[in-house]
């Protein structure tokens, strides 16, 4: 790749993370207002924030990243253990 070709695919780089960077906050900034909305939007949002991060360290790192069905299901994984533990709490009460 010539040194054109690579400033080209740098800037675009770059663009992206700028663009992953404002939809984070904005997302973040919308999640202290879905008050009101139901837990539906919420959980929506919450996984779009958790889409955005990872889709940052794909352009970012020069790693391996999860794809998008793991991700997916590492979040439903995580809530169901959430959902398990809340269930337990409850009835020890």
């Amino acid at each position: 790749m010539d040194s054109d070709n690579l400033k080209a695919s740098e800037s675009q780089r770059q663009a992206l993370l700028g663009q992953l960077t404002a939809a984070e906050a904005a997302l973040r900034t919308g999640l202290h207002a879905t008050r009101g909305f139901g837990s539906t939007a919420r959980a929506h949002m919450e996984r779009a924030q958790a889409h955005i991060q990872e889709a940052y360290i794909a352009i970012n790192e020069a790693k391996s990243v999860r794809s998008v069905q793991q991700l997916v299901d590492d979040l439903n994984r995580i809530q169901q253990v959430m959902e398990d533990t809340r269930r337990g709490q409850s009835q020890r009460i």
